[in-house]
């Protein structure tokens, strides 16, 4: 009696969308197939595909990684520091490129301080020698002109002794002499004055039993000085202890 062949199962026999494959070298007629339909789509870039719109999301590492992830950056933060810390201390103890930079600034200032101070002073000297030379020119400048008027006064002496400053002539003659006077001029040489040989010019010499020192006992002119300058000295006649 001849058996009829028993239909394949489709379950078994797992088929495709291209039909079943032939079976191969070692496996029987019952021998089942798996077969895996994957659905991912792959991505252009390289990336690892998704299954489908609505994918989920890969679950974040635990466990080992996340320690080790934790742990490269604490030494990255570490060694950042170090690194600041490094560059922030001078090397050496202050001998480094740092320190004598510092020390090359602090000389140059001593040395614009020293500058600043030796101009201070040159400036403050050439202050003073100016206000000097301007005062000794406006005494100069004084004394010349006040010596052009000596012989002026001379004449009004004579007129004086002789009796004729009377009248206006003699107010003008006043007023002349208060004038000068403010300048600074002052008029010295009276009978009866020592004999003072810086101040005095002796024209004639006597001796007395009267005097007990050199003294003035006659002025033919008398002198003048503008403040402590001598313009002129007095002409007298003195008279030397017998």
């Amino acid at each position: 009696m001849t058996q009829k062949p028993q239909s394949a199962d489709p379950e078994t026999t797992g088929s495709t969308s291209g039909g079943s494959a032939p079976d191969g070298p070692g496996h029987g007629q019952d021998a089942e197939r798996v077969v895996i339909r994957d659905k991912r789509k792959i991505d252009p870039s390289g990336g690892t595909g998704r299954a489908g719109k609505h994918a989920k999301e890969p679950a974040p590492e635990t466990g080992s990684a996340t320690e080790g992830s934790v742990a490269a950056e604490a030494e990255r933060n570490g060694t950042g520091q170090q690194t600041e810390a490094a560059e922030a201390a001078p090397s050496g103890g202050g001998t480094g490129p740092l320190g004598a930079e510092l020390e090359a600034l602090r000389g140059e200032l001593d040395e614009r301080t020293r500058d600043l101070q030796r101009v201070s002073a040159e400036y403050a000297n050439y202050r003073k020698r100016v206000d000097r030379d301007r005062g000794v020119a406006a005494e100069q400048t004084t004394a010349t002109v006040l010596g052009a008027l000596l012989p002026i006064l001379d004449d009004l002496d004579r007129a004086r002794e002789h009796g004729d400053l009377v009248g206006p002539f003699g107010t003008v003659a006043e007023q002349l002499t208060a004038a000068l006077g403010k300048f600074g001029l002052s008029a010295f040489g009276e009978k009866g004055d020592p004999f003072d040989p810086t101040r005095h010019e002796a024209v004639a010499h006597l001796t007395s039993g009267e005097v007990s020192e050199p003294t003035c006992i006659d002025v033919m002119r008398r002198g003048y000085q503008l403040g402590d300058r001598l313009l002129r000295p007095a002409l007298v006649a003195v008279a030397d202890p017998e």
